[in-house]
């Protein structure tokens, strides 16, 4: 390092806080050509794609870790399943829903839905699949689809222990082919929610919070494990089989959110453009670091111990608080934005074990309910937010979500029923079910 960078260091590393926003339009200096922008805006919908895609290994990794050994194998396969699900029902009718050929609604149901051979670039007609001066269609729909998949992931932890395989992915098969796509297009579609002003850069609420919903939506319906919550109606601990795939879960997650949050620029190929992507990352990260401290914290105070369940679930929780709005907060901001999500699930986790809502990793804390409040902080950030707005739309897709995913839960649960049956929940679903264990030789010698 020259003495020149010496002096320069410290000086940016004072003024990152208050960095201001890029300028929109060219950068003084800058001529990209047309390649270069279509190579560059391609390869960030890329590399943030498989960054999403790593999130599938961190959600994995963190349900095996938070559930019982006699049930992990169950985890691992609904979780590598229902992500071969999305890709393949996202590409047969969610992303044409999600963007539509025309306007869904009003040309005719099912209009432009099923076309698996026609994925447009977002916003392209037909006869140019791929618009040259933006990026390619290819990178779009792979970028498009990880955000679907995600969505699935959420209800998956919610529900272990208790739920039978194949009810649960036909669940998936739905809220990825149809409940994701929908409301998503409402937003991101150019729908009546994105008309009315509604701000959710990378999904707090179109992403988090729709599989929260579904997520608590079913475990009301399919109600808690056994032994949950005894005659007293006190809350039984179950500790989960392996802290340390927990712990290594997520990780994975925090470093996929990179690409989920910095992906959701949607544009690599000016100086502006990358300014902010490093920005994004930025503030996702401190997002995530506020979350964990706050649980760590709080925990040490209100339980004498910190817990590590908690203080997961807390970087988690601040991840998905800083996702609906990850450029215009200061580090400071995004820090507190986080850091208010780890509070709310430290709360919120007994809440729900008041109301007998048996949530095995606690992905409704961290993405139905610090989703709402991420979706609600963009408007102390982003001048153009409108708090009204933002409530309008938690709402209406909170609404849309909990009934079209009840009415899928009640039909599954009357003709192929939706959960195990005693003895098989008791002994555990990995050899009912599956005939197999994570740990096998744990049950020997």
């Amino acid at each position: 390092m020259n003495t020149l960078a010496k002096l320069a260091l410290p000086a940016a590393l004072i003024a990152l806080p208050s960095l201001g926003l890029a300028e929109e339009g060219p950068v003084p200096g800058v001529n990209a050509s047309t390649d270069t922008v279509f190579i560059l805006n391609s390869l960030l919908f890329l590399v943030g794609g498989f960054l999403v895609f790593w999130m599938a290994a961190g959600f994995a990794m963190l349900e095996a870790g938070l559930v019982r050994s006699k049930n992990v194998t169950m985890q691992l396969i609904k979780n590598i399943s229902l992500f071969s699900l999305a890709a393949i029902f996202y590409y047969l009718i969610g992303y044409n829903l999600m963007y539509p050929l025309g306007t869904w609604s009003v040309d005719g149901i099912l209009s432009g839905v099923w076309g698996p051979g026609v994925l447009e670039a977002v916003g392209v007609t037909s006869d140019a699949a791929d618009d040259y001066s933006y990026a390619s269609t290819g990178s779009d729909f792979f970028f498009q689809l990880m955000f679907c998949a995600t969505t699935a992931s959420i209800v998956s932890g919610t529900l272990a222990e208790r739920i039978k395989l194949w009810p649960f992915l036909i669940f998936t098969i739905v809220l990825t082919a149809v409940i994701y796509p929908l409301q998503a297009s409402w937003k991101w579609g150019g729908g009546f929610l994105d008309a009315a002003g509604f701000l959710d850069f990378a999904g707090s609420t179109v992403v988090h919070s729709v599989g929260g919903w579904a997520a608590l939506t079913g475990a009301i319906i399919l109600g808690p494990r056994i032994g949950k919550y005894n005659k007293e109606g006190r809350t039984v601990p179950i500790p989960g089989s392996n802290l340390t795939l927990a712990t290594l879960g997520t990780f994975i997650l925090w470093l996929g959110w990179f690409g989920f949050n910095g992906g959701s620029q949607l544009a690599m190929g000016t100086v502006g453009d990358v300014a902010d992507v490093s920005r994004i990352f930025a503030n996702t990260n401190t997002a995530a670091a506020g979350g964990a401290i706050a649980a760590l914290i709080l925990t040490q105070i209100m339980y004498k111990k910190p817990d590590l369940t908690m203080v997961l679930n807390g970087a988690l929780a601040g991840l998905v608080s800083i996702t609906a709005e990850p450029l215009t907060p200061s580090l400071g901001a995004a820090t507190l934005i986080g850091a208010v999500g780890g509070v709310i699930v430290v709360f919120a986790v007994p809440f729900l074990d008041k109301l007998k809502i048996d949530d095995v990793v606690g992905a409704i804390p961290v993405h139905l309910i610090a989703g709402i409040w991420g979706t609600i902080a963009v408007v102390f950030t982003n001048g153009d937010a409108s708090l009204g707005t933002q409530l309008y739309a938690i709402v209406v897709v909170g609404l849309f979500t909990v009934v079209v995913s009840a009415i899928v839960w009640f039909i599954l649960k009357a003709t192929m029923g939706l959960r195990v049956d005693e003895e098989t929940e008791i002994n555990g679903l990995d050899m009912a079910e599956l005939g197999m264990e994570a740990y096998p030789e744990f049950s020997k010698g």
